[in-house]
């Protein structure tokens, strides 16, 4: 498998802890990581002069890195793009918060799971699949879903369940932040006065809905459009995959292309 890095802090052990030894790594040209580059190569180059198992063994499990240009963080846009998001955000919800290491790990897979969690785009045109793809599916072969939160009122006093509590405010925090700016970014950008494709019904939409729990996407299919007196839908109907029924306006939906 493929793994693309895009931050220094993202070291590759996490990755094979996490996802399994990759066959090949894309990232930038920062110097750690083109001397983990090197110093991987050496150490496979000194394992392969060592009987046939052990060289065999190697040859199987060796990476592959694969640079982009030196001073060209464009040529990584979509792993570059994500880094970007999660580090502004991740940074502007935290704050001057003071965390343990254990706190901060905790926030940090929380980010990691709801980035995850995004939908994608839609597994087919069928208009009783109300599913969306995620990269969820592709790490684990389904959707993410976060755990319930619960509360125990005899034991409102203690420090642990205050920082705890904390902790899953920085969750929500950052999944109000960028949830938002993920389903404006499925938005097509344009100036009023240029004409845009109508939503079709049948089309599957991402539905910015307020207040929904962390990792829980709003997605559904376009039931019925309303167009106005100049054609131009404005209002629609989206039945989600639980069953129920929204008139939304469009600019509270966000299409999902087809993957």
């Amino acid at each position: 498998m493929d793994i693309e890095v895009g931050a220094a802090h993202r070291q590759i052990t996490v990755f094979v802890g996490r996802r399994g030894c990759p066959s090949r790594v894309h990232c930038d040209n920062a110097t750690n990581f083109v001397g983990a580059s090197r110093h991987l190569e050496e150490l496979r180059r000194r394992v392969e002069a060592e009987e046939n198992a052990v060289r065999d063994f190697a040859s199987r499990s060796g990476c592959e890195f694969a640079f982009i240009p030196p001073r060209a963080p464009h040529f990584g846009g979509l792993w570059e793009a994500g880094v970007k998001s999660a580090k502004h955000l991740l940074l502007r919800t935290v704050g001057n918060a003071l965390l343990t290491a254990e706190e901060l790990q905790t926030v940090v897979v929380a980010v990691e799971a709801v980035l995850n969690s995004r939908p994608l785009g839609a597994v087919s045109n069928d208009h009783n699949d109300g599913e969306a793809l995620t990269p969820g599916h592709l790490l684990v072969g389904g959707p993410l879903v976060a755990p319930a939160a619960s509360r125990t009122p005899d034991q409102e006093g203690l420090s642990c369940l205050r920082r705890w509590r904390a902790v899953s405010s920085l969750k929500r925090a950052f999944w109000q932040r960028w949830s938002r700016e993920y389903v404006l970014g499925l938005q097509a950008r344009a100036k009023w006065d240029q004409l845009q494709p109508n939503l079709q019904v049948g089309e599957l939409v991402v539905v910015a809905e307020d207040n929904q729990p962390p990792m829980q996407w709003m997605v559904g299919r376009v039931e019925a459009v309303y167009p106005g007196a100049d054609g131009a839908v404005r209002v629609a109907d989206v039945r989600t995959s639980s069953g129920g029924l929204y008139k939304r306006p469009v600019h509270k939906l966000a299409p999902l292309p087809i993957v």
